[in-house]
């Protein structure tokens, strides 16, 4: 058997930052075109690459082998449109940071150890940090980024569900197909003809697969060798990596109070992750 040539580490912390650099990309074209028609053109990248690679199998389905895949349909088009209408409003690192108490509330009400709400308590002191201090968070955009946890939560519990009904990957080329076409009449009733506009399509599909194709591939390489818990503690670090790609590309500087309060959901994360046996914090698409 040959040696991988990367570390399964590094690709994680590649995908990890492959996802944030695709959310900047997309956040610098929010004056030509709402986040809702972002949404739909990297949906739309992501599905058809998943559909010409996986080619699911689709008949013969019953109803028990669609509703998760439906449920995880709709999961992935809100949490992805009220992730990117959230970052339009806050901060890129704010926005990663309050999404997380969703992956984190599945991970502690899946758990029978008290102390796992230790963690969940200490997440929620993060995000209330938020919202004291000199420097306040939007509302509307502090509610989407809960709003985008919340259905992060719904795709964790969903995606598992999908999992025992479908093959492979079958179910999320299904899921983002659906996604993409739910989101559809919204994003042509905003954007309209600028969806066709041939630079923000380019755009858009660079999107779909820094924030998609990237890190999706990259972490099933990574997960044939690398443990769950690994990855867990791995993928927390996504709000720091997020606050750090907005500083440097967008120049969303934070300020202490608000650094502190990445700290506490990243920790409340990495504790609540390192006795877990299977990853709670997987990609959302």
């Amino acid at each position: 058997m040959s040696t991988p040539r990367f570390s399964p580490v590094w690709l994680v912390l590649i995908g990890i930052l492959s996802v944030q650099f695709g959310a900047v990309v997309s956040k610098g074209q929010f004056d030509e075109i709402p986040p809702v028609g972002m949404v739909f053109l990297r949906l739309f990248t992501s599905s058809l690459i998943l559909l010409a690679f996986v080619r699911p199998r689709l008949r013969g389905r019953t109803a028990t082998d669609w509703r998760p895949v439906l449920a995880l349909g709709f999961a992935l088009s809100a949490m992805n449109w009220a992730f990117y209408e959230s970052f339009a409003r806050i901060p890129l690192g704010v926005a990663v940071t309050i999404e997380f108490i969703g992956p984190l509330l599945v991970a502690a009400v899946g758990s029978r150890r008290p102390r796992d709400l230790v963690w969940v308590g200490l997440a929620a002191l993060g995000i209330t940090l938020f919202g004291v201090g000199p420097t306040k968070v939007d509302a509307v955009g502090f509610g989407l980024a809960l709003l985008a946890g919340a259905c992060w939560a719904l795709y964790i519990v969903s995606t598992a569900a999908t999992g025992r009904r479908w093959a492979g990957v079958e179910g999320l080329a299904v899921a983002s197909t659906i996604a993409t076409l739910a989101i559809a009449p919204f994003a042509v009733a905003t954007a309209g003809e600028r969806l066709l506009e041939p630079r923000l399509m380019v755009l858009g599909a660079l999107v779909g697969v820094l924030s998609s194709v990237v890190p999706y591939s990259l972490e099933m390489v990574a997960l044939r060798t690398l443990p769950s818990r690994v990855f867990g503690i791995l993928m927390s670090l996504e709000p720091a990596a997020a606050a750090l790609a907005a500083a440097v590309l967008l120049s969303e500087w934070l300020t202490p109070l608000q650094l502190l309060a990445i700290a506490c959901v990243t920790a409340a994360s990495v504790a609540a992750v390192r006795t877990e046996s299977t990853p709670e914090t997987l990609p959302r698409d």
